[in-house]
């Protein structure tokens, strides 16, 4: 039976803080704060899934008291995890809200050496044909800058479906090696290819080229707009998004690859239903503060009916 696995490099506790009034440089006193852990992509992928009702392995690098915090915080939302404790502190991202405005201060994560590295390599080598292995998210300095493909140079040899939802060099290093999807987002379409994404005939067109770069399926998130869908039998697909109210953009993309990985498990090469599933688990993820319930995410479905 196909398993599904998640990598987040550096994850992370992300600390809110409110504010009626902020001054840099002067005394601030909180009005409400708000701890959201676990945090970093791959979790997220893997807490979407889990509110879907799909399993999945969290693998990644954890250090230090707030690693062991954000293991346990993974465990108790009942996914499977498989980190590799390393030396130092796992992240604490701090972000300051008042009004319409946030301030954000991210923290570095811990080093990882070789060895560190080595024992990920030797996890992945337990993959199986037909599971799934999401890649989402930069890389820190600390670790190698083609890590990426060291990765998938390391899989390669199995019938795995890769998803990559990355960006600028780390998207480019790991088209050669044809990943099942990729999802770029439309700044960073642009950004990849150094032209403007003002236009669906544009961004079928760039998506076409990551195609013939080595990408399978190719989705563009499209944030308040929905998204779209490049397959692989070259047919599109255009999803508008529900309407709503937003009121937290962390986490909708990497929602809307879990929807999209659970709806092609449910509906198989249906891909525009999938799409639909991926469209409404991002909007609501974007509609509420933290990831969205599958209620939630049913009820979008209603309304895109």
């Amino acid at each position: 039976m196909e398993k599904i696995y998640t990598i987040t490099f550096s994850p992370a506790i992300d600390y809110f803080v409110c504010c009626n009034t902020f001054e840099v440089g002067k005394f601030n006193r909180a009005d409400s704060v708000e701890t959201l852990a676990p945090g970093g992509k791959g979790i997220n992928v893997s807490v979407m899934l889990k509110n879907l009702g799909v399993s999945s392995t969290a693998l990644g690098f954890t250090a230090g008291f707030t690693g062991e915090a954000i293991e346990n915080m993974t465990k108790a939302l009942g996914i499977d995890t498989d980190f590799i404790r390393v030396n130092g502190m796992s992240r604490i991202n701090v972000k300051v809200r008042s009004g319409s405005r946030e301030t954000e201060l991210n923290g570095q994560g811990p080093m990882v050496d070789f060895p560190d590295m080595e024992k990920l390599l030797e996890k992945l080598d337990a993959l199986e044909d037909d599971d799934w292995l999401i890649l989402a998210g930069s890389v820190p300095k600390s670790m190698p800058a083609g890590i990426y493909a060291t990765i998938l140079n390391r899989v390669k040899s199995k019938e795995i479906k890769i998803i990559a939802d990355t960006a600028d060099d780390w998207l480019k290093s790991v088209l050669p090696y044809k990943p099942y999807l990729i999802k770029p987002n439309v700044d960073e379409l642009s950004r990849f290819f150094a032209t403007k994404t003002d236009s669906k005939a544009t961004i079928s067109r760039l998506a076409k080229r990551l195609q013939e770069m080595g990408a399978r399926n190719v989705i563009v998130s499209m944030g308040e707009k929905g998204a779209y869908l490049l397959d692989e039998e070259n047919e599109e697909y255009w999803i508008s998004a529900p309407k709503g109210k937003m009121v937290n953009t962390i986490g909708s993309g990497d929602s809307l690859v879990a929807g999209f990985v659970a709806g092609c498990l449910q509906y198989g090469n249906l891909y525009r239903h999938a799409l639909r599933l991926g469209v409404a688990a991002g909007s609501a993820s974007a509609f509420t503060q933290g990831l969205a319930s599958k209620a939630e995410v049913e009820a979008l479905l209603r309304e895109m009916d």
